[in-house]
């Protein structure tokens, strides 16, 4: 078929060269849209001459925004599918964000706030973050000042300050990963991403550099580049391990969380066995820490672990471990708000795979509880309301239809 005679509308046309039409229309190269969804434009050729697999979902969704494209149907061809479905919408704060991100902090004049100071309104942030139900409003309202100034500092100083400086702005792009995760703009997500590496690497900062590899590893698998995810998570071990003799417990936290890192990469990919041993070694290390240990970027501590586990199992599709899993630490005392609510989003998706429609739901809306802003984006949770609104018992349906209400999710 010429490129010039196709039809969006052709139910015979594949993703692929669906993708290459809205591409080509937009005026988007394929090197462009690769970069905007963390691909090299060979894979983007390849999708579109169906030389590899369709895409999975968070691809697509990656995809989808990149072409301003707001129903994925035009996409995979079928029934109308809006991208709400699956992502939640832009948070009222995204614009303002996006500004400060993209702003030129050399024009700003004058010294910047001091970095105890700067310091001192990070950590503040994270601790608003955990404490809060909706996470999201709370970080969105600090981000732009904070990305300004860190950015500015990170021109003003010299030497050793300038060092400390550029951990510190890598240390607001994570935060702002945070924010921007799960949202409809994908090309800001990597421009976050490849900052902050950038900045972690000339920090000299072997934990901040960790947490940016971490956040890193889990942008490429949430795009389903599990090649890459593996690269990058594998270079920052092997950038840690010397220091590791020596290290305190918040480098120790962030060697562990890398470990798990790689273990959810591994049973994304369908390695089990490889995941089990990557999460057993990321176990041991939690356990060399102290009990109350929570590391604010990573969560990782001896409680998360558990945690761990029931995501382990089922990306693993391992219906009874994920089952015993979400029965062990269904209650865990997380010491964060959106974390408890990410975790019952696990849980409630073991019981959706082990048939348990009920449970699922229930769980699902103990997420809401804990973190409405949390549920409100997780696309599990999004597709999990959206089935159980179509099937089941007539009660099940309406409490499904009820809390797909609350979180904005038209059904």
């Amino acid at each position: 078929m010429r490129d010039r005679d196709i039809d969006p509308a052709d139910p015979d046309l594949t993703v692929g060269q669906r993708i290459r039409f809205y591409r080509e229309r937009s005026g988007m190269s394929r090197e462009v849209l690769g970069g905007l969804i963390g691909k090299s434009k060979y894979w983007v050729k390849a999708v579109e001459r169906g030389e590899i697999q369709q895409p999975k979902l968070p691809v697509l969704l990656g995809i989808a925004g990149a072409l301003k494209i707001r129903d994925i149907a035009k996409l995979t061809g079928g029934s109308p599918l809006p991208i709400g479905m699956f992502r939640g919408p832009g948070h009222p704060a995204l614009s303002q964000v996006r500004d400060a991100i993209n702003s030129v902090a050399v024009s700003m004049t004058g010294p910047p706030p001091s970095l105890a100071h700067l310091q001192a309104r990070l950590d503040a942030a994270w601790r608003a973050r955990h404490a809060s139900p909706d996470h999201r409003t709370v970080i969105g309202g600090v981000l732009p000042a904070l990305i300004r100034d860190a950015k500015h500092a990170a021109r003003w100083y010299e030497g050793a300050e300038r060092r400390r400086a550029l951990a510190l702005l890598a240390g607001v792009y994570n935060l702002a990963q945070f924010f921007i995760a799960y949202q409809p703009s994908p090309d800001l997500l990597w421009r976050v991403v490849e900052r902050s590496i950038m900045a972690a690497e000339e920090s000299e900062d072997p934990r901040v550099f960790g947490g940016a590899v971490w956040l890193a590893a889990q942008a490429h698998r949430d795009a389903g580049d599990f090649d890459a995810a593996e690269t990058i998570n594998r270079e920052g071990l092997e950038h840690l391990e010397p220091r590791i003799q020596d290290a305190d417990d918040d480098l120790r936290a962030m060697w562990g969380a890398l470990h798990h890192e790689a273990a959810y990469t591994a049973a994304r990919a369908g390695h089990r066995g490889t995941a089990w041993h990557w999460w057993e070694k990321a176990d041991k290390i939690a356990e060399t820490l102290p009990a109350d240990y929570y590391e604010p970027m990573t969560s990782f501590s001896r409680v998360i672990m558990g945690a761990h586990a029931v995501t382990i199992a089922v990306e693993a599709r391992q219906g009874g471990e994920a089952r015993r899993q979400a029965l062990r630490t269904a209650t865990a005392p997380i010491p964060s708000q959106p974390r408890t609510g990410r975790h019952l989003i696990e849980v409630a998706r073991a019981w959706q795979l082990t048939g348990d429609q009920g449970a699922a739901l229930g769980t699902l809306n103990k997420a809401y509880v804990a973190a409405p802003e949390t549920i409100r984006y997780n696309g599990y949770a999004r597709r999990m309301t959206q089935e159980l609104a179509g099937g089941g018992s007539p009660d099940l349906r309406q409490s499904a239809r009820d809390l797909a209400d609350r979180i904005g999710l038209p059904v």
